[in-house]
Parts: C-alpha cells; sequence; structure tokens
C-alpha cells in the first residue's frame, strides 16, 4: 500500500496571463513559492506529481526536500508572459515527481503534438508511477493514448495528474483496463472556477493493475488555482 498525490502548483507566467487573480493575491513570487514548498514539505504521501513547475519553484523544492526523491522533466517551451516581465529568475517549467524511496526513469518526454505538456515515468517500490500534464483540446486524444502506451503491462500503474478534462472523457479514453478514481459526492473541486462550463473535476488518480481508493481533494488556501488531489494504492 502507498500513498499517493497530484498538484497543478500553477506556473508564475501562466498564472499572469491566464488566472491575474493569483498573481494578484500572491504579489510577491518567491513567497508563493516557499508557501507551496512548505505544504509540499508537510505531506504524508509517498509519491507526489507536480504539474507546472517552473524552474524557481524546482529549486525550491530541491533545497527543502533534500531527503527526497526528486525527478524533472523540463519541457522545451518555455513560458512566456504577455506582458514581457517575470519575477522568476528561472522560467523554465517543469514536470515533476516527489518520491519517498528511490526511483528509476523509465520515460521523460513532451508530447509530440504539444511541448509544453508531456510524461514523466518513474518505476519506485514495485510499481510505475507517471506523472502528467495533458492539452486541454482535442490533442489530448493523442496524448492519452500515449499514456496507455506507458502503463507497464507487467507492473502495477499509477497516473497522475492534470488531465484538463472530466473523469468519464479520460476513462472513455484509456479503456477498461484503467480505473479513474471517484471522489466523494461532496468532494472540493480540484479546479475550482466561478465562470465558464468546464469541469472543475480535471485532475485525476488513475491505475491499472491495482487498486485505488480513498480519494480526496485538498484545499490549498489560495496557493494555486488547482487543489490537491490524494488517493491510496492497494493490491
Amino acid at each position: 500500500m502507498i500513498t499517493v498525490a497530484s498538484w497543478n502548483v500553477l506556473h508564475r507566467v501562466h498564472a499572469e496571463n491566464w488566472d491575474p487573480s493569483i498573481a494578484t493575491r500572491w504579489t510577491d513570487e518567491a513567497a508563493r513559492i516557499a508557501a507551496v514548498t512548505a505544504w509540499i514539505a508537510e505531506r504524508p504521501e509517498q509519491v507526489i506529481a507536480l504539474q507546472e513547475v517552473s524552474g524557481d519553484q524546482l529549486a525550491s523544492l530541491r533545497s527543502a526536500l533534500s531527503d527526497r526523491d526528486i525527478h524533472a522533466l523540463r519541457y522545451p517551451r518555455i513560458p512566456r508572459a504577455r506582458n514581457g516581465t517575470t519575477p522568476l529568475q528561472d522560467p523554465t517549467e517543469h514536470l515533476v515527481l516527489v518520491l519517498d524511496e528511490p526511483g528509476r526513469e523509465i520515460v521523460a518526454e513532451s508530447f509530440d503534438n504539444d511541448p509544453g505538456k508531456g510524461a514523466l515515468a518513474i518505476e519506485t517500490t514495485g510499481i510505475v508511477v507517471i506523472a502528467t500534464h495533458v492539452t486541454g483540446d482535442p490533442r489530448r486524444t493523442h496524448q492519452l493514448t500515449r499514456l496507455a502506451e506507458l502503463a507497464a503491462p507487467d507492473h502495477a500503474t499509477v497516473l497522475l495528474g492534470d488531465f484538463n478534462i472530466d473523469r468519464t472523457t479520460v476513462a472513455s479514453a484509456l479503456g477498461p483496463d484503467f480505473t479513474v478514481a471517484d471522489l466523494p459526492p461532496i468532494s472540493a473541486p480540484t479546479r475550482p472556477r466561478t465562470s465558464g462550463t468546464k469541469s472543475q473535476f480535471i485532475d485525476h488518480v488513475i491505475v491499472r493493475g491495482t487498486t485505488v481508493r480513498d480519494a480526496t481533494v485538498l484545499a490549498v488556501e489560495g496557493r494555486s488555482d488547482h487543489n490537491f488531489i490524494r488517493a491510496t494504492i492497494t493490491g
């Protein structure tokens, strides 16, 4: 049994370009980065997948969590601020896995139809963990096919990430070999919204060849525009 989690921590440039409310709330990005790192440092989950990790945020994680095994995929695309400026010293963007136990990297790749999204697969504690961030448009079809291919046929596999689409759509695309964790009926959303019709439940814990239970969403008190989703993997 292991516990796992996923969190889109919101790259500062994306915040300024698409959700300025977070940037306004946290005028000091270094303070927000420290708050994100502090949250992760206190979490008991053995595997944590993170999306939209800036270079500054990754450096903070590596400094504060020196006892953890941290794996990162750097995307070829570097986010560009619409206003031409950013408080980040290192604006590169990464997909990250934070592990309690050592892991062996299997795959680290951006999707071939989106250089700012991708998959990071690690083998650890007898399972394969795939962190991912999927594009929020029809390009997702190809990306979900690729994720299904990466799921190890001879190992239990856990997929963690921001899929940018609802549970039913993800489950249908991946097929019957995969189980997408159910959240309680009164669950907080993984991506709260005040407008628009897009699903508020777009971050998922998905398994193949094992069982997932006790999926829960935890509010992150404004540190990001996404909340923190966690679950227990058994079997």
